[in-house]
């Protein structure tokens, strides 16, 4: 049996949250190479996302090197289009690594799973469990948060923090 050596964590990251920080850092423990993916997810919900797609790259490198995860070594972040096992057959990539919150994120996970599981048999899915500080964190409820002014420097890096109160006071 084959060991994988490298796995790719995908995402929109919109923006990279402490939670998301956990997974990433999870997943190196787990295996010798992560690819962070970032996806550019154009019409995530229906709407687009608050950064662009060399924003949240950029900002996602930075909240890394802040929270000293980048110094593990084995992590690169990476954009990417189009389908994830693609990108994975790519760069070689034996899985994808994924956090889960609650039985919303289960289900919806469970069916991209499902589905990349038949595109690419190949490729394993494996999922972790979100530290339970940062079960109810989200890139969605710190847009929110933010927009409205409150501080979100218990949810996000504090690069990342900055950036959210440029973007919503430019608005």
């Amino acid at each position: 049996m084959n060991h994988i050596q490298h796995v790719v964590v995908p995402g929109t990251f919109d923006p990279v949250t402490l939670g998301h920080i956990d997974v990433i850092s999870r997943a190196r423990h787990l295996f010798p190479q992560v690819t962070v993916a970032v996806a550019e997810s154009r019409t995530k919900r229906g709407v687009g996302t608050a950064f662009t797609l060399e924003e949240r790259v950029d900002m996602l490198r930075q909240a890394l090197d802040e929270q000293g995860v980048s110094s593990i070594g084995g992590i690169r972040v990476l954009p990417f289009t189009g389908l994830l096992v693609d990108f994975c057959r790519e760069l070689g990539a034996g899985g994808v690594v994924k956090g889960l919150r609650a039985m919303t994120d289960f289900e919806y996970e469970l069916q991209q799973a499902d589905l990349n599981a038949h595109l690419a048999p190949d490729i394993e899915s494996v999922f972790v469990m979100s530290n339970p500080g940062y079960g109810y964190v989200s890139s969605s409820i710190v847009r929110e948060l933010a927009s409205l002014g409150s501080d979100v420097s218990t949810l996000v890096p504090p690069c990342v923090a900055i950036k959210l109160r440029e973007h919503f006071t430019a608005e």
